[in-house]
């Protein structure tokens, strides 16, 4: 090992590619131009070759010499690289988040989190937005979306948090009063408790099953709401069918208040961490979206995912 190169070779021998001169290499760097031919002389001594073809007045790099230029660049890039990284990865991240995720969600999972996360990092100013409808990033000043659902706006960043699905669920009660479905059609003749919220439609439930994707009509004859936790508890309570993430009824399946309907049809709805494109790679950013992505993914607060 005490024969091998070092950064300062590589960094002599690419200013004087780069300058094609001894003497203005040794300008530049600030050395003697005895130091620098020493240098090169060593350096090639270490790589067994020739580096530069040498006259009095000229120097021409050599063949072997060019592959040599062209790791040297790759190796000093990289050493650059390292270390910004690890000094950024020193930053302490500070100022002020605006994070906006669903309900439930947000009151079980992400809330909890980010008590951790300030706890962590005090500097960092959390405020939470818990909302039942998608936000637009830029119009609400929003800097992190935990979504569940799709993610098709321009100008923002994606960034997988967990794969799940909506699946339908009943109480017992509802379906030993009403019975239940045998096929996806047969919901048209049921209670099926709507909500709007992101890409939910209201009215109609496009379902992934047996047979690819199938959209069937749907209606509530007695309980409507904009509020998706009172649907949740009119479900519970026995009014109907709803169609609801599975980290937010597996609890509720164990515990065998609610139950799964046509348990061979779901509705893709993956967790997202969404932010704006222009902010994303600011120290706060990230460090607040790895750490919610982490938890979010495995912890007392992960969520969860039905059996498959």
């Amino acid at each position: 090992m005490k024969n091998r190169w070092d950064l300062m070779d590589l960094t002599v021998f690419c200013c004087v590619v780069r300058n094609g001169s001894f003497s203005r290499a040794a300008t530049e760097l600030g050395y003697s131009a005895a130091y620098i031919s020493k240098r090169i002389s060593d350096l090639e001594l270490k790589l067994s070759t020739r580096l530069f073809n040498r006259t009095t007045r000229t120097i021409q790099i050599t063949r072997e010499g060019s592959v040599a230029h062209s790791w040297a660049e790759k190796i000093l890039e990289s050493a650059d690289a390292l270390e910004k990284e690890v000094t950024s990865s020193q930053e302490l991240p500070t100022g002020s988040l605006r994070i906006a995720t669903s309900l439930r969600l947000g009151r079980e999972h992400v809330a909890p989190i980010l008590s951790e996360l300030v706890r962590e990092y005090p500097s960092l100013d959390v405020w939470l937005e818990l909302v039942d409808h998608r936000v637009d990033l830029l119009e609400e000043g929003i800097d992190i979306d935990i979504r569940n659902g799709t993610v098709g706006e321009p100008h923002v960043v994606s960034q997988l948090v967990q794969e799940s699905s909506r699946v339908l669920v009943a109480a017992p009660e509802y379906l030993q009063r009403r019975g239940e479905p045998k096929s996806i059609w047969e919901l048209t003749q049921h209670d099926c408790l709507l909500y709007k919220h992101g890409d939910i439609g209201h009215g109609s439930w496009r379902l992934q099953g047996p047979n690819g994707t199938e959209t069937v009509r749907v209606d509530s004859r007695s309980t409507r709401s904009h509020h998706s936790d009172i649907v949740k508890n009119w479900a519970v309570a026995g009014h109907g069918i709803i169609l609801l993430a599975e980290w937010d009824v597996v609890e509720l399946i164990r515990q065998g208040k609610m139950v799964r309907v046509l348990p061979e049809y779901r509705q893709q709805a993956d967790i997202w961490a969404v932010t704006p494109m222009r902010s994303s790679n600011s120290v706060r950013m990230k460090t607040c979206v790895d750490y919610l992505i982490r938890n979010l993914q495995q912890g007392p607060y992960a969520v969860e995912r039905l059996d498959q």
